[in-house]
């Protein structure tokens, strides 16, 4: 090898190692687990803010004047999108044409699921908001309920995609169909159209999710800052080859827990457990924010005896007293699923501490 190749080559290997240019982009991330996933695809750039940081919940969230400043100084935005986080859509209507707003359940290839309706879980109708009694920990959000999250039509059962679509990303070797799910519905084309209706938008707890929103997310962070787009892409390559090894390493630990049942505060998990093969028997209630009536308490009961439902789950966002009910007297034991990582601190290292407490709160619970 002549010198002027061997020259090229350590040049080249010395720019894989130089510092990326501190990226002056202004990014704001509506949710922990959204953060999380941005701050790895960001690392050695620069580093996004959050919106929800503590134990609030983005179904009923109120945004403070300073996070409203924040919003219109942001040159990206990351979000679930309006089925999650309905306080944000006016904020975000009126942003510069300049900023990047991302509502992520548009991303590319993702696994999206209807909201489930019959056996323990019931139809989403949130015309009834009004006449319920809020079990939020935090009453002063109750008038930014869910009234305009268009899910007038949960019926959706054929999607008509055919695979996950991980070809267009280079992601083919990754083993994603071995998780125990051989039937997703997704072609590589996504959800053409976004007609997001109906569909439940806690996306971020499928961890093959995850992967795809880290790339989608280093594409529209490659558009806004090109100086920086081979360090974000390098880094979302990064954290999907991280996730594979979490997501394996998960599926082998549930695995002695599939089949047994159980009961979740509110319908917040199925990506968790339709990556995983976990069988969830129904949820307390429909909407986090408003307690079931003494009707659904008693169906909830019945059904915890009739499937022999092994736990019952509650939320740290919302108050606990309504497991102590339907569970008194039976002999499923309780526990508690965190579907924001309120526990965690914000960071790139909070995602997969989130996956990872999950899949204890189901294991410790059902074993």
């Amino acid at each position: 090898m002549s010198l002027l190749p061997r020259a090229a080559a350590f040049v080249s290997a010395l720019a894989l190692f130089a510092p990326a240019a501190q990226a002056d982009l202004k990014v704001v991330a509506s949710i922990k687990p959204i953060h999380s996933i941005a701050s790895s695809v960001m690392a050695g750039v620069g580093t996004p803010s959050v919106l929800i940081g503590g134990a609030a919940s983005p179904h009923s969230y109120a945004l403070r004047p300073s996070q409203a400043r924040a919003l219109q100084e942001a040159d990206v935005v990351f979000w679930a999108g309006p089925d999650l986080e309905a306080f944000l859509e006016k904020p975000l209507a009126s942003l510069s044409a300049n900023a990047h707003q991302t509502p992520l359940m548009e991303s590319e290839g993702l696994t999206l699921l209807p909201f489930r309706e019959g056996g323990g879980f019931q139809a989403h109708d949130h015309s009834d908001h009004a006449d319920g009694d809020h079990g939020h920990k935090d009453h002063d959000h109750d008038k930014h309920g869910h009234e305009d999250h268009g899910h007038e039509d949960h019926g959706q059962d054929d999607h008509g995609q055919d695979d996950h679509g991980h070809d267009d990303h280079g992601h083919d070797d990754h083993g994603h169909d071995d998780h125990g799910h051989d039937d997703h519905g997704h072609d590589k084309h996504g959800h053409e159209g976004h007609a997001h209706d109906g569909m439940d938008p806690h996306i971020w707890l499928d961890p093959v999710n995850g992967q795809r929103l880290a790339l989608a997310m280093a594409e529209v962070l490659a558009e806004s800052d090109p100086a920086n787009a081979a360090r974000y892409r390098e880094n979302a390559e990064r954290f999907t080859a991280d996730i594979d090894v979490l997501t394996a390493h998960l599926t082998a630990d549930l695995a002695p827990v599939r089949g047994t049942r159980f009961i979740v505060f509110h319908d917040a998990y199925q990506y968790f457990e339709n990556r995983f093969g976990l069988t969830s028997a129904g949820s307390i209630t429909i909407s986090p924010e408003v307690v079931p009536g003494a009707a659904r308490v008693g169906e909830i009961r019945d059904r915890i005896a009739d499937d022999k439902a092994a736990c019952v789950f509650s939320e740290p966002q919302f108050e606990p007293r309504l497991v102590q009910v339907v569970t008194e007297g039976t002999t499923a034991r309780t526990a508690v699923l965190d579907p924001l990582g309120a526990e965690f601190e914000a960071g790139p290292a909070m995602y997969r501490a989130l996956l990872e407490a999950m899949a204890a709160s189901f294991r410790d619970c059902l074993s």
